[in-house]
């Protein structure tokens, strides 16, 4: 207020409040990979951060699913993998020839999850090869955003082995080593497969690939998991590249389903049920020999459905080309569970012994003792299970951190709720950024940080039964600072909390005692 000169009444308004802490946001996953488009109007998005929050916006910005191409081929003698079908005693494997972009299905998979607000960067379009420097450049644009709080990318498990550790490490080095606000959701590469499996252990690869730097900062699943993102509806014979092998497949199946008719006499085949047989073998060859040539779409469609209706063979390749389009990496759904729980529950609550929307099964059944291996290990490396229960569906289950020897940062529920917290006091202590460092100011800065811990604890985020026992805000000279601190501009600010843990072991002791009656 300026010097008073005239006679009269002043007010003078003082704040009586300190300023508040707004709690950031806490589930904001930012996703990197392969678009049909990019584009806001004109505008390229291309390797640049772009905040969605709804599918319908992915759709608008970025594009529609892609067009997966399968190709059928006898399978040879010594094949491990399981047959698509059989015809004549042949079996017939359906494998994808073109390259399988999935952010898309990710996409999907994570809205139904629980999915909110998200950030895409685009590194590539289809038709052009998933490759692990794209999608390491991919994380580089996500330096000057700060409100994502993940980093997910579904289809580094489709480069080579070795490639995606790479990228994963570069994803881990970007979370813990220069942010430090945000964690990496991995996927475990091969996570489709058994630990027993011909080819490996996926997980021991895994842990003995991925190194030791930043791990809690990062949570790994296992296995992968079927999905239905993927609908009948969604599929035809115009997945197929081969459109002769389709063709001469089916051709078979109808002469081996009409091979009564052969050698009957014209007065055999002019009964009334041989007659309809005959009239429906006709319609059926002519509704294959138009696989090559159809055109428009409702044509397309009701060839589709007639096949469908008409041929086992047909249905039993576009069930495979769907069950393969289905299984996906957990990484996308898990970053859905994680902003259901935190806007149900907070981000204090371990995001597990929750169950998975649109999810049929875990690509791989993990039994209990299987778990252990998982969940406890002599490198500390804990990947978290994802099984499935009679009754109670696909549950999640785990909640640790890649890190899981670490007493402080075992749980990932631990580490996301320090970020907050930090974001949250970072950001509301930016105001008072060459402040006079005064009695007055550490007064001000330690109330505003109690009342937003007091707020926290209330809401169960923090231990203890009152606010003394769940955090300790210490600021001031003699306290946090010398008076050399203060000659050279330093404030500092020692926040003490005692963060909720999980109770992930529970032990229930039986005793049995006299009788007493």
């Amino acid at each position: 207020m300026g010097v008073m000169k005239t006679p009269g009444v002043y007010i003078v308004e003082k704040n009586a409040f300190p300023n508040s802490v707004v709690e950031v946001a806490t589930a904001v996953p930012a996703f990197i990979g392969y678009t049909e488009r990019a584009d806001n109007g004109g505008k390229s998005l291309s390797g640049k951060p772009w905040r969605i929050t709804s599918m319908a916006e992915f759709r608008m910005y970025y594009g529609e699913a892609p067009k997966s191409s399968f190709a059928i081929a006898e399978k040879a003698a010594d094949a491990l993998e399981e047959a698509a079908f059989t015809l004549d005693d042949k079996a017939y494997l359906v494998s994808q020839s073109g390259t399988n972009y999935s952010l898309y299905n990710s996409m999907l998979l994570f809205f139904q999850n629980g999915g909110g607000p998200c950030y895409i960067v685009s590194v590539g379009h289809y038709g052009d090869d998933i490759e692990a420097d794209k999608l390491r450049s991919g994380i580089t644009p996500l330096l000057k955003e700060q409100e994502p709080t993940m980093v997910v990318i579904p289809e580094v498990v489709q480069l080579a082995e070795d490639d995606c550790i790479s990228v994963q490490q570069a994803a881990l080095s970007h979370c813990g080593g220069v942010m430090k606000n945000r964690v990496a959701i991995l996927d475990v590469y091969n996570g489709f497969k058994d630990r027993q499996s011909p080819d490996g252990d996926c997980i021991d690869s895994f842990r003995s690939k991925l190194g030791i730097n930043y791990l809690d900062y990062s949570a790994a699943y296992y296995p992968w998991l079927n999905t239905t993102i993927v609908q009948d509806n969604d599929l035809s014979f115009e997945n197929l590249d081969d459109m002769k092998m389709l063709s001469d497949l089916l051709t078979q199946e109808v002469a081996n389903q009409f091979k009564d008719l052969e050698g009957l006499s014209e007065d055999d085949l002019a009964t009334p049920a041989n007659k309809l047989r005959a009239a429906k073998k006709t319609q059926m060859e002519a509704e294959i020999s138009s696989l090559s040539t159809v055109d428009g779409l409702s044509e397309k469609k009701l060839l589709h459905k007639t096949l469908t209706t008409m041929s086992p063979v047909y249905s039993q390749i576009l069930l495979e080309i769907k069950n393969t389009l289905n299984l996906l990496p957990p990484a996308a759904a898990m970053a859905g569970i994680y902003t259901m729980v935190d806007n149900a529950r907070g981000v204090w609550k371990a995001p597990a012994n929750v169950s998975l929307n649109a999810v049929v099964s875990p690509a791989v059944n993990i039994s209990h003792d299987e778990q252990e291996d998982l969940n406890v290990t002599t490198q500390g490396k804990s990947i978290n299970a994802i099984r499935g229960f009679t009754g109670e569906g696909t549950l999640v289950w785990g909640a640790r951190t890649l890190d899981g020897n670490s007493l402080d940062w075992r749980y990932i529920s631990v580490r996301r709720t320090l970020i907050m917290l930090e974001e949250s006091i970072r950001l509301a202590a930016k105001a008072y950024v060459f402040e006079p460092n005064t009695a007055n100011t550490w007064v001000t800065i330690n109330s505003m940080i109690t009342n937003f811990l007091t707020g926290i604890w209330k809401r169960g985020g923090l231990a203890g039964a009152s606010p003394e026992d769940a955090f300790n805000v210490s600021v001031g000279l003699g306290t946090t600072m010398t008076s050399e601190d203060i000659l050279e501009g330093i404030l500092r600010v020692s926040v003490l909390v005692a963060v909720t843990r999980p109770a992930e072991f529970i032990e229930i002791t039986f005793q049995q005692q006299m009788q007493k009656s």
